[in-house]
């Protein structure tokens, strides 16, 4: 059972007003459906607006943040609960350990690598959480079709395409997340190529 969300996404607050929306209402829904917030604990950009939304709506957050960034002052100070880690590496492995379930919003290079990172876990067997990539605005096809030429040249199996599902908005998120695709039992067997 999914109680606890974790979801990457952009600290940039230059972002076209249509992402800034989507994180919006994703936070509403996630404190709407009794899903608690996972996420890098900022508070600029889609992650400031996203936790501020679900705290609005009455959710709970736990934002996870490497000291060196609330030494820059750029954490949020009024989440429910800020856990500090040292590196950036601690900072992923905790948001995965606190987590069910994983959601992609439109992000920059530390979104795409976070997102990257599960993804690999998944393919790993380390970790079975469902991953939701939110295609807002059509956002993520660039990498979709990378992610589909690596099978196709046999980087990855065919089969690797499940381990995600691709939704074009958030109201679409909940429903991929309870209704996700069924991959492999086994997946460490099953990542050799």
């Amino acid at each position: 059972m999914i109680k606890k969300v974790c979801v990457y996404c952009a600290s940039s607050s230059k972002v076209n007003s249509q992402y800034v929306e989507t994180a919006e209402k994703l936070g509403k829904i996630l404190a709407e459906n009794n899903l608690e917030l996972v996420y890098g604990a900022g508070s600029v950009g889609l992650m400031g607006v996203l936790a501020d939304s679900a705290l609005q709506n009455g959710g709970k957050v736990t934002g996870v943040i490497p000291k060196f960034m609330v030494e820059m002052e750029w954490q949020h100070d009024g989440i429910t609960e800020t856990i500090l880690t040292e590196t950036m590496h601690e900072r992923k492995e905790k948001m995965a350990q606190l987590s069910d379930a994983v959601i992609a919003l439109p992000g920059g290079c530390g979104t795409m690598e976070e997102l990257l990172e599960m993804i690999t876990w998944k393919q790993l067997g380390i970790c079975k959480h469902p991953i939701v990539i939110v295609n807002v605005n059509g956002y993520y096809d660039h990498l979709l079709a990378q992610f589909q030429q690596a099978a196709d040249e046999l980087f990855m199996r065919p089969e690797h395409l499940e381990m995600w599902s691709v939704v074009n908005s958030v109201e679409e998120v909940l429903h991929a997340l309870n209704n996700g695709k069924t991959i492999h039992e086994n997946m460490r067997k099953f990542a050799k190529i």
